[in-house]
């Protein structure tokens, strides 16, 4: 967490100050003062390393002038106390460079206070302190009167609004922390109070210029003292009670390093040698365990009480995963699964969820239609007689589990806050459906799961771990998922054109780059030479398709919030000159001061249960009545339906109890999750990563549009490479003994290269604080290195069966290995389980429906999973063709896969990559068919794998076909191997020529070694007799 401040004053008159002097001070320049007939001069002063004026619209060019903008303040205040400026300073992260921050600053400034009518004189200081580290910050003194081309006018009263300070503080750091995510700096900031972050410390006062100079005169400065004697209270704190800083740290993410450890340190000692004392205290904490290193290298920590929340959530995962207390009839469930409209995928999630397990996980692509299935189960869990509740993170999510599903929803919040009531308790006969819940933390789903395994309730959790990720610490849904298994739902739908489905899979499986490729191709992606211009373009792309269609429903998309506000306001302004708006009302929002009219799309952005919105509910304004200065302010506001605008019910909106609106073109990524519309207009950031890429890209039935800046992101490329950014969640389960266990044998098939940095790089020393002290959940023995060898794709091997032991012929990439021992000398041990050392869930077999078409449940379950596996192995196959990373869900679908085909026929995984790996026409169906045909094709491949097994003269050609394509030692291997199969050596050397084996190629020297020594033994001879 980097350091946070911003703080507001007021520059007085009353106090002795000057608003000439202090912008000389903060400038380091030399002005004079009318008014007191005096130079300022601080040229001298260092620091200063950007200086500017920003003018709201309409303010004369004169007050570009330092001295004559700063004197006129002077002229027109006339009382000896008055107010004469408002300064508000903020701190930059030092991470930044000074373009950096400059430029962040200025955003900031135009933003939050020229674009309120305030003029603003910016100064950004580059200070070096004792420590030798950069204390970057801004200052920026503002006008507190209105301004137009004539100068300035009356006192703004709403500039000091206490209410508005807090916007500017949480903006600052919501902006900061996009930039930051922008420039991958690996660190964010909080505008909340340590209270509200929970952090038991306590906020320290601000130093200013004046205070520093007293102090440095040897002076009397409080506010100095103040501030070094918190730093110190604080740093005594943290060494009496060391916890503190671990429990800050673990707030939002479940591990850290020793760089932020430091950091936070840093920020909350007075001096060097306290800094030292609470490091080493810290580091010596019992709290803090050492984990491992991450896939970049980087030694990662976490506290005990963050991995007792993630060991809990494990074992309520796993014990709801194998309870089976909701068991709904098969008649139900068959009746269900046959429900038309429904896709294969769909029906056998729907089988799956509908199972009597306490926890069932659903997997599914944006657009995959998940509410849909959720919408069939509820109705047979409700004529089982279960009581079906719903939940989501965000109000907009649970707003549309409701509207698609049937199942009536509000957020984990307020259900949280009614059990802590003791109101709306889960029973044993109640199913939880928790949509989204790849954006809920780790201490919030153990928290839910706890609950209902104690009550005896089903959970049931839907999402997607590619979409956007938790804001509160760890990546809980996929660690639930890979834990219990899940069921996923890949065919999209909410495209309507195949090639935009196919778009939808890139971006789920982390393919950007590709997905961005087919819209550039349909001309649906536009570089602009500016952001401004990508933001132009955004909004023309929507006006053009409202007027070519205005029945369908469209959204504006950003990242940014500030993007967002821009987007908002040009669409406003299209829409005014239109005439599509009536009379303009002023309105004061928690948002800042918004105009309205009657005919406004509005968006809602706080839960309220009297007016019955959440946050992201939309709406379109009706009608304006009252006036702010009676307080009778309201908005009649008529919210969508399930028909979309127009056809819901109207609300009226008090604005003195509802603040919370703001214009409803434009929204942010995050608040997009979970909403469809027609068209989507998408302005892409370099502040974006591939989670809100794919989010924003798969909003669309019909068609999306993307614009974006060569400013901002730089050419093509640099687009791709900001939208392909992986930022997915860790979890302390990532590291410990218990993840290497259920990674064994995907390390043993070759799966074990780290993807992401959640992936642990394991078996090298361990280095930073407390390396002798691991917790024992988290002890790791060094593993064996991974065997690599050739398999079905390259760098990745599919072709070791569990519970084999690795033997030279392993090496040979045209040999299968036989099925048991003796016959091809390969040793075997002898496993309980084909999966020794993978640990999953043993989960009761349930009775399956019939006769539903394709291959559903009730088809022959050897086809059904073998499709299963299939499915699997080719999304693998084209993450690593590709060079691109695997995926965990993919490894996941893989796993569970490869466990349910080696049930039902053991050997059948290696045998069905064999079959591929030698058959034309089998890796022809692998990746050219799909569905039954593809089952059908495969299936008859490992018919022929049993055949060849059985049958010397398959055996042998397939030898001869594989032997070219041999290394030299590989064929060396082959022979030393082949000497262990009587058998099929003698064909080989019987039949030679008719398997093709060419007189006296190497094989053919291989089969009769005596041939070629009494060959070579003439020729030697024949040289000797001619003399050589």
């Amino acid at each position: 967490m980097a350091i946070y401040h911003l703080h507001a004053k007021v520059i007085s008159r009353a106090t002795g100050r000057s608003a000439v002097a202090a912008a000389a001070y903060r400038a380091a320049s030399r002005l004079h003062d009318v008014r007191l007939d005096r130079d300022h001069d601080f040229s001298n002063k260092s620091g200063v390393v950007h200086s500017e004026i920003l003018l709201p619209d309409g303010a004369p060019d004169r007050f570009l002038d330092r001295s004559v903008l700063w004197n006129e303040v002077e002229a027109i205040e006339k009382r000896k106390d008055a107010q004469l400026a408002r300064e508000v300073e903020f701190s930059i992260p030092r991470e930044m460079t000074q373009a950096q921050g400059i430029a962040l600053a200025r955003d900031f400034v135009r933003e939050q206070f020229v674009e309120r009518g305030m003029v603003a004189d910016l100064n950004v200081h580059w200070d070096i302190g004792e420590d030798g580290q950069a204390k970057p910050h801004a200052h920026v003194m503002l006008s507190t009167r209105s301004v137009d081309e004539n100068g300035f006018g009356a006192k703004e009263r709403s500039w000091n609004d206490k209410e508005l300070l807090l916007t500017w503080r949480e903006r600052w750091a919501s902006l900061a922390n996009e930039r930051l995510a922008e420039l991958d700096l690996d660190v964010r900031i909080d505008h909340r109070s340590f209270a509200a972050q929970g952090i038991d410390l306590e906020p320290q006062n601000k130093i200013g210029p004046a205070g520093m100079r007293r102090d440095e005169r040897g002076e009397d400065a409080e506010r100095v003292a103040d501030h070094l004697e918190i730093a110190r209270r604080n740093g005594g704190r943290l060494l009496a009670e060391p916890y503190v800083a671990l429990e800050a740290l673990t707030r939002q993410q479940s591990t850290f390093t020793r760089q932020d450890l430091a950091r936070f340190v840093d920020r909350h000692t007075v001096d060097v040698e306290q800094f030292s004392a609470v490091m080493v205290r810290v580091e010596a904490c019992p709290e803090l365990v050492a984990l491992g290193k991450d896939g970049h290298g980087r030694e990662r920590f976490s506290t005990r009480e963050m991995i007792g929340v993630e060991q809990r959530l494990e074992e309520a995962s796993l014990a709801m995963g194998q309870s089976q207390g909701h068991a709904v009839p098969l008649a139900i469930r068959r009746a269900a699964m046959a429900r038309d409209g429904l896709g294969d995928e769909q029906a056998l999630a729907v089988g799956e969820v509908t199972k009597s397990r306490d926890l069932s996980v659903v997997v599914g692509y944006a657009g995959t239609g998940k509410s849909t299935m959720l919408g069939v189960a509820r109705e047979a869990w409700e004529e089982a007689g279960y009581r079906v509740r719903g939940a989501a993170l965000s109000g907009i999510a649970a707003e549309g589990l409701e509207a698609g599903s049937g199942i009536e929803s509000r957020t984990l919040a307020s259900l949280e806050r009614a059990w802590a009531r003791g109101f709306d308790l889960l029973e044993r006969g109640d199913v939880l459906v928790v949509d989204e819940a790849g954006m809920v933390g780790s201490r919030q789903m153990e928290r839910v799961l706890s609950v209902a395994r104690g009550a005896g309730a089903k959970v049931v959790l839907v999402g997607d771990p590619e979409q956007l990720q938790a804001i509160e610490a760890g990546g809980a849904f996929r660690a639930v998922a890979e834990r219990v298994g899940s069921v996923e739902i890949t065919t999209v739908r909410r495209q309507r054109e195949g090639w935009q489905q196919a778009a939808t899979k890139e971006l789920a499986t982390g393919r950007t780059g590709e997905a961005l490729g087919r819209y550039e191709a349909a001309g649906l992606v536009c570089g602009h030479e500016t952001l401004e211009e990508a933001r132009a373009g955004v909004v023309a792309g929507w006006d053009e398709a409202r007027q070519a269609a205005p029945e369908d429903s469209q959204i504006m998309l950003a990242h940014r919030r500030v993007d967002v506000q821009a987007l908002n306001e040009a669409a406003r302004e299209i829409r005014r000159d239109a005439g599509e708006l009536g009379e303009d009302v002023l309105v004061p929002t928690a948002q800042g001061e918004r105009v309205f009219a009657d005919g406004e799309r509005v968006y809602f952005l706080r839960n309220d249960r009297e007016l019955g919105v959440k946050n992201g509910t939309l709406g379109t304004v009706r009608g304006i009545t009252g006036s702010v200065e009676a307080g009778d302010l309201a908005l009649s506001v008529q919210l969508d339906g399930a028909g979309g605008a127009g056809h819901g019910r109207v609300v009226s909106v008090s604005v003195a109890d509802y603040d919370a609106l703001d214009h409803g073109y434009a929204a942010t990524i995050h608040k997009s999750q979970g909403v469809t519309v027609d068209q989507a207009h998408v302005l892409a950031t370099g502040s974006m990563d591939r989670h809100g890429a794919y989010v924003a890209l798969s909003r669309h039935r019909e068609s999306v549009s993307v614009h974006w800046g060569r400013d901002d992101v730089g050419d093509r490329d640099g687009l791709v490479k900001r939208l392909s950014r992986e930022r997915l969640k860790d979890t302390t389960l990532d590291y410990p003994q218990i993840r290497d266990r259920d990674a064994g044998f995907a390390r043993r098939r070759g799966l074990s290269v780290p993807e992401s940095e959640i992936v642990v790089e394991r078996g090298k020393a361990a280095s930073g604080p407390r390396q002798d002290r691991q917790a024992e959940a988290v002890r790791t023995p060094d593993p064996a290195p991974a065997q690599r060898k050739r398999g079905m794709f390259d760098g990745l091997d599919l072709s070791v069966r569990p519970g084999r032991r690795i033997s030279e012929k392993d090496v040979s990439a045209g040999l299968e290995a036989e099925a048991g021992k003796g016959r091809s000398g390969v040793e075997r041990e002898a496993p309980a389980s084909p999966f020794a050392g993978l640990r999953l869930p043993r989960v009761q077999r349930e009775q399956v429906p019939v006769g539903l078409g394709g291959f559903v449940p009730g088809s022959d379950p050897l086809h059904q999973a073998v499709e299963r596996y299939a499915r699997a192995v080719r999304d693998i196959g084209r993450m690593v063709e590709q060079d691109l990373p695997v995926l965990e869900h993919q490894k996941k679908a893989w796993l569970d896969a490869s466990t349910a085909l080696e049930r039902l026929k053991p050997g059948a995984v290696i045998d069905l990559e064999t079959a591929v790996k030698h058959e034309p026409e089998i890796r022809q169906a692998l990746y050219g068919l799909e569905g039954p045909a593809r089952a059908r094709r495969l299936v008859e491949g490992l018919e022929h794998e049993d055949r060849v097994r059985k049958s010397p003269e398959l055996r042998a050609a397939r030898f001869v076909r594989t032997w070219d394509g041999l290394s030299r030692e590989q064929q060396g291997v082959a022979l030393k191997e082949l000497k262990r199969d009587a058998q099929l050596e003698s064909i080989l050397r019987e039949k030679s020529r008719e398997l093709g084996i060419r007189k006296g190629s190497t094989l053919d020297h291989g089969l009769h070694p005596h041939q070629r020594e009494q060959s070579l033994s003439r020729s030697r001879s024949r040289g000797m007799d001619m003399g050589m």
